[in-house]
C-alpha cells in the first residue's frame, strides 16, 4: 500500500524537472499530461509543426523566456530556418550557459543573421540539461516581423536567486559577452548578460549539438 502513495510523488519530481518556453510561446505544452509529449525526445519533445503556437518576433532579435524547474541547467538555443525544420544550425548562445536557480530566465537581444527576411518562418530549439545527465528538448515557432516588438508586460524578467554564467571563462566582470557562431551571410553580433563568469572544467556538452546517436 505504501508503494501505491509514493508513485504520485514520484511522477510529480519528474514532471518537476522539466521545463517551459513563455516566450516566444512553445509550440505546445509539452507537460500535458493528456499528450504523448516527452521533452526526452530530439528535436521538440515530439511536439509536431501543426500543433498550432506562432509567435511574431522582432527581425532583430529579441528575447527568450524561460521558467527552469532544476536546481541548476545547462542551457544552449539553437534556430533553425523554414517550416517544420528539423535543422537548427544556428546557434544564438554559441557559449554553453549553466544557470543556477529554478524559475523565471529570460536572455534578452539574442543576435540573428542578418539576411534574415521580414515574415520568415522559423524555430526556436531550446535545450538543457540537468541532474539527469540527459537532454531536454522544447521548441518555439516564430516568424520574423519587421514590426513585432519583445513584451513589455514583465515576462522577460529573472526570479530571485536565478543566476547565469558562461561555462568556461574565469571570472574578469558582472557582465558577459556572448559572441554567436559565425553563419554563412551573416555578420558578427553579440549579446549582453548581466550575470557573473566562473570557470567550469571537464563537462560533456555533446547534447548541445542534436546529434543524435
Amino acid at each position: 500500500m505504501r508503494a501505491v502513495f509514493l508513485i504520485p510523488f514520484a511522477v510529480i519530481g519528474l514532471v518537476s524537472a522539466h521545463f517551459q518556453v513563455e516566450y516566444p510561446v512553445w509550440r505546445a505544452d509539452s507537460l500535458a499530461e493528456n499528450t504523448t509529449y516527452s521533452q526526452w525526445d530530439y528535436p521538440c519533445a515530439g511536439v509536431p509543426y501543426s500543433a498550432g503556437n506562432k509567435t511574431e518576433w522582432p527581425i532583430e532579435g529579441a528575447s527568450v523566456a524561460l521558467d527552469l524547474h532544476h536546481p541548476w541547467t545547462y542551457l544552449y538555443i539553437n534556430l533553425g530556418l523554414g517550416e517544420n525544420t528539423t535543422n537548427f544550425n544556428i546557434s544564438l548562445t554559441p557559449q554553453l550557459l549553466n544557470v543556477t536557480g529554478s524559475g523565471n530566465f529570460c536572455i534578452t537581444d539574442l543576435p540573428v543573421p542578418g539576411t534574415i527576411a521580414d515574415g520568415q518562418a522559423a524555430t526556436i530549439q531550446v535545450v538543457t540539461n540537468g541532474e539527469s545527465g540527459s537532454a531536454l528538448y522544447n521548441c518555439a515557432d516564430i516568424i520574423f516581423k519587421s514590426t513585432a516588438t519583445s513584451p513589455s508586460d514583465g515576462t522577460c524578467t529573472n526570479s530571485t536567486g536565478v543566476t547565469a554564467a558562461i561555462v568556461g571563462q574565469s571570472t574578469t566582470s558582472s557582465s558577459s559577452t556572448l559572441t554567436p557562431t559565425p553563419t554563412p551571410n551573416s555578420a558578427p553580433a553579440s549579446i549582453v548578460i548581466s550575470v557573473p563568469q566562473v570557470t567550469v572544467l571537464g563537462i560533456m556538452v555533446s547534447f548541445i549539438l542534436g546529434v543524435v546517436v
